[in-house]
């Protein structure tokens, strides 16, 4: 007992206070800590938006629910595409057939038109070839120089256009049809323009510069192909 006379204990050492960042700091440098300490998970609790309290595993299941219903979402989204995509691709080929048997350009003017408006369920169409207006029967035939002047920023790109047209280029693709809210024009020809393919709706929203062309596209080129040996040129 004597030995220990007038020696004073060591205090216990402070411990530093724990905050928020300082629990940040950890968790996040250990992020196998809930997984070693699996019993805390039902101790921690997160607000809930009505107000109430869930534990944490609680809240898991529920923002896994949540991302499930949008990952379903999307899913039935791209289905419906995928579907959309498929009929437009069948009525398409089905048209690329029709255009085949065409023998003059009264013929492929007249296929393109009515499966414009029974096949495709297009609300205004139109296919202008540029030329001498006598020359091509029952197609509307115009020249390039008055389509130039008409239309002429349409045709620079050489690319399909689409959008709401200014009414005067709408009035041009499609004199009779009363009022057209939007409309999708593809050339017919990257060089020497043979004329051009459009369709319109009364709808401003029914197209627009986000939407796809191909299928307008692949139509307009196969009707370059086939244009030259129904006019009697060399294709």
């Amino acid at each position: 007992m004597a030995a220990n006379k007038g020696k004073v204990e060591a205090a216990p050492a402070a411990i530093d206070e724990l905050d928020d960042d300082t629990v940040r700091d950890y968790l996040k440098s250990n992020g196998d800590f809930l997984q070693r300490n699996p019993d805390l998970l039902d101790h921690l609790h997160v607000s809930h938006a009505s107000g109430s309290a869930v534990s944490l595993v609680e809240k898991q299941v529920s923002v896994l629910r949540e991302r499930n219903v949008d990952m379903r979402h999307r899913l039935n989204s791209l289905t419906a595409n995928a579907r959309d995509n498929d009929r437009l691709y069948e009525r398409t080929r089905i048209l690329v057939l029709k255009l085949l048997e065409a023998d003059s350009p009264t013929s492929l003017c007249s296929t393109f038109m009515d499966s414009m408006a029974v096949d495709f369920d297009v609300e205004h169409a139109s296919i202008i070839l540029f030329g001498d207006q006598d020359s091509q029967d029952a197609c509307r035939v115009e020249s390039a120089e008055s389509a130039k002047t008409e239309i002429g920023a349409l045709l620079k790109g050489n690319k399909a256009v689409c959008g709401a047209l200014r009414k005067e280029e709408l009035n041009y693709l499609f004199p009779d049809a009363g009022e057209v809210g939007s409309a999708a024009l593809m050339p017919l020809g990257t060089g020497p323009k043979l004329g051009l393919i459009a369709v319109g709706s009364s709808d401003a929203g029914r197209y627009n510069s986000n939407m796809g062309t191909l299928f307008l596209a692949h139509i307009a080129d196969v009707i370059v192909r086939l244009l030259p040996r129904l006019q009697g040129a060399p294709a």
